[in-house]
């Protein structure tokens, strides 16, 4: 049961989200922007509760992928649940029946070892030519439909194993197409694993080095010729998981001991260039990197003090706030040639997480980050985010979007107004608690602080979820 004393977020989780078919979506408010065409995805967890049992953590809802389609009729919109394997189980039994990130397999202790944890499919997505991918820290993708949202199954992305994860957070070079990602394997050995597939997803090369013991790495970043990793001190106690003594959430340990560990990765080759150590902090999130003229990597990242963020996290399930963690937004200055960092300065000290930039700015030199943050005066301790932003890098200047009380809104996507255009607009799922439902806002890009230019009804509660992104027209 969610807590009666909780805040209005809370009630889009109280319930399982309800899907929608492919529905022309109402005007409530402006007018579609003529050169908005194109398709808005966002994933997150859409289901938290079962046969009356509520789920461990946040990270162990199933995904559910809201889907809205622009052209010159209007905008459509459909939500619907990643058909995985362990959903269609668990579906039919009405139970859980499988371990997660803060769970541990239901039944008696032997019921435990060895059991496999559920791809939940729940975290991100990533738009191809000719399917979408649902991502997921631990496994491979799910295709889905780019229309319907009709899952297609597991794809290995010619050329990933079972057993190579696909990682939530893949990069895409802007310049030539390319995607890479990592992924974390944990089995006779635990490896490190990296991939470059070209534009169409395909896989293009591979490496993997291996680690002593098991790290939580949820992103990294692309800086140019480079990937760089910063591995905070967090370590699972594998022991624990394969036991089903813990869930992988209850068995990491914060230690700050081992400091933050550097890698920094020749983009084309993957191989290892350096490896150095920072101070220790922990991150979910990278904003951008950049390779500056004078060869340092310049990188901006949404970091904690410790791994506080995680029990925050875990408690969203329950509908009450207790513990507070707080993200700001840091800039750190790195030699790629050795590993050490150079400087660490704080850009931004008001809470915030989810930094994103242009897609076509990957890599590349920036100057506007979008992000998530709390609206001015609100009282933050048991809040989820309840506004999105614009940070100008050169000016120091914060441009919030307030939703208004009790409005929360996903994880800010700039949508471009044609190829690498500067202008463009802000698309965000909001969640209203005072009329318990949601709306998409599409927002001017330099005009955060006035009102949507947009807003569209969506026929369903759409829960806070955690990525999306945006499908130009002209790539489908």
């Amino acid at each position: 049961m969610l807590s009666s004393d909780r805040k209005a977020w809370s009630k889009a989780i109280e319930k399982p989200a309800q899907e929608f078919p492919l529905t022309p979506l109402p005007v409530l408010y402006g007018k579609i922007p003529e050169g908005l065409r194109g398709s808005f995805y966002r994933n997150g967890p859409g289901r938290l509760e079962r046969g009356g049992m509520r789920v461990g953590h946040w990270f162990d809802g199933d995904g559910a992928i809201l889907a809205v389609h622009f052209n010159d009729a209007g905008a459509r919109g459909t939500y619907r649940y990643v058909q995985t394997d362990g959903y269609q189980k668990e579906a039919a039994a009405n139970k859980f029946l499988f371990p997660n990130y803060g769970m541990k397999a239901p039944g008696a202790f032997w019921n435990q070892w060895g059991k496999k944890v559920k791809n939940s499919a729940n975290t991100s997505v990533l738009a191809l030519p000719d399917k979408l991918l649902a991502l997921w820290e631990g496994g491979n993708p799910h295709a889905l439909d780019l229309e319907t949202l009709e899952t297609k199954g597991l794809d290995n992305l010619s050329g990933l194993t079972r057993s190579e994860p696909f990682s939530a957070h893949p990069k895409i070079d802007p310049r030539t197409g390319e995607i890479f990602n990592f992924g974390i394997v944990a089995e006779l050995s635990i490896t490190l694993n990296l991939y470059r597939f070209d534009r169409t997803g395909k896989v293009a090369n591979k490496n993997a080095i291996e680690w002593k013991d098991l790290p939580l790495i949820h992103d990294f970043v692309l800086t140019g010729q480079y990937l760089v990793f910063f591995v905070p001190p967090v370590r699972v106690n594998i022991l624990n998981v394969v036991s089903g003594m813990k869930s992988f959430s209850d068995a990491m340990q914060w230690k700050p001991e081992l400091g933050t560990q550097v890698l920094v990765f020749d983009r084309d080759t993957l191989s290892l260039v350096s490896r150095g150590e920072a101070d220790p902090w922990f991150q979910w999130h990278f904003g951008n990197g950049y390779t500056d003229t004078d060869g340092s990597l310049v990188i901006i990242v949404a970091r904690y003090r410790d791994f506080q963020t995680n029990q925050n996290l875990k408690e969203v399930a329950t509908g009450k706030i207790e513990t507070p963690a707080k993200a700001t937004l840091w800039q750190i200055r790195l030699n790629p040639q050795t590993g050490k960092v150079i400087s660490t300065e704080e850009v931004l000290d008001k809470e915030c997480e989810f930094p994103t930039v242009a897609p076509h700015q990957v890599g590349q030199p920036w100057r506007y980050s979008y992000l998530s943050t709390h609206r001015d005066g609100a009282n933050n301790s048991q809040e989820l985010f309840s506004a999105i932003a614009r940070f100008d890098h050169k000016t120091s200047n914060l441009s919030i979007a307030d939703p208004g009380e009790n409005c929360y809104p996903s994880e800010p996507i700039f949508v471009p107004n044609g190829p690498n255009s500067e202008e463009g607009w802000v698309l965000t799922v909001v969640y209203d608690g005072n009329s318990d439902t949601s709306e998409v806002r599409i927002y001017g890009c330099d005009r955060l602080e006035d009102e949507p230019i947009c807003c569209l009804g969506l026929p369903s509660v759409v829960p806070h979820g955690f990525h999306g992104t945006w499908k130009p027209a002209r790539l489908r």
